[in-house]
């Protein structure tokens, strides 16, 4: 495909992205299962072309949302969406020659870094729009009062704590259900590209996925914090929730590690994920076997030898 189609081919799918976001302003429940998707022709159109039709998705989108939602439904779009879809495709499809001569593509460890940075990023952006721990607290008060006083009246106990509970994990909240989202529209759209042989790169190998040691690191400082009053437990609470996302992701790793060890292993990680899907805590001790796996290695010790993913250093 000529570059002109290539472009073209992105604006199309551009389009698609902002018709999605743009079912918001419709007011239905439903749109916002479509709102969830509008990453989704993005990331196809960078993972099938290349990082220029993603831009030209990513522009073409934005222009879009401009017409009909307005310069700041644009500027939302512009820094949930475009930007940090075109920077992952772009990192997605680095590659470079190893030393036997085999392609070796970005790794998937390095991309979660990359989208827990971005996590990170958003958390603190959300805590400064929002005017800080008392500015969280403040509006949550003003959004939830009526139905924290209604359920107040009703069970004879105060849902203050609740309401303070919720300010503290708001922007750590909001940032990783982000990333959660952008994570799935990736893996979807890869997925999709990889079944019709379109895709740019071979789909990351999940069991391959190991973390730099800079969240580990960050990790720690964060624990520390929350032992900690005022600015600096707030700081560690919300960091914590981010980090979940990528220890999550490591522990996933380990997990498709070992049941490669047995003879059928889609069996035990389909109920895995059903079980996962239902209560919730699975994903928990999932992340706590993620956090373990940098200091006991726990992926390379049940990794078959090989892994797919590429030694590629940022």
């Amino acid at each position: 495909m000529g570059r002109l189609g290539v472009l073209g081919a992105g604006a199309l799918l551009g389009a698609l992205g902002a018709a999605l976001y743009l079912a918001l302003l419709t007011g239905s429940p439903g749109a916002l299962i479509l709102v969830y998707l509008a990453q989704l022709p993005l990331f196809a159109a960078g993972l099938w072309l290349g990082v220029a039709s993603a831009a030209a998705a990513g522009i073409t989108a934005c222009v879009a949302v401009l017409v009909a939602g307005g310069s700041v439904v644009s500027a939302l779009f512009a820094a949930l969406y475009a930007a940090p879809v075109v920077l992952l495709v772009r990192q997605a499809l680095l590659a470079r020659n190893g030393p036997d001569g085999v392609l070796e593509w970005y790794p998937p460890g390095l991309l979660a870094a990359w989208l827990t940075a971005l996590g990170l990023a958003l958390a603190a952006g959300a805590t400064v729009f929002l005017g800080g721990p008392s500015g969280i607290e403040s509006a949550l008060r003003d959004v939830l009062t009526p139905a924290v006083d209604r359920l107040a009246t009703e069970s004879g106990t105060s849902l203050e704590p609740l309401v303070s509970l919720a300010a503290l994990m708001a922007p750590g909240a909001i940032a990783a259900s982000w990333m959660v989202m952008t994570a799935s529209n990736a893996a979807l759209a890869q997925g999709v590209l990889a079944r019709f042989g379109a895709a740019w790169r071979p789909s990351p190998d999940l069991a391959a996925l190991s973390l730099p040691i800079w969240p580990s690191a960050l990790l720690a400082g964060a624990a520390a914090a929350t032992a900690f009053g005022g600015t600096a437990r707030f700081l560690g609470v919300n960091v914590l929730i981010v980090l979940w996302v990528p220890f999550c992701l490591a522990g996933l790793a380990v997990l498709h590690a070992v049941v490669r060890r047995l003879p059928r292993p889609h069996i035990p990680l389909a109920a895995f994920y059903v079980v996962a899907g239902l209560f919730g805590w699975p994903l928990l001790v999932v992340t706590l076997v993620g956090v373990l796996d940098a200091p006991l290695g726990l992926r390379r010790r049940f990794a078959p030898g090989g892994s797919i993913g590429g030694t590629i250093h940022d």
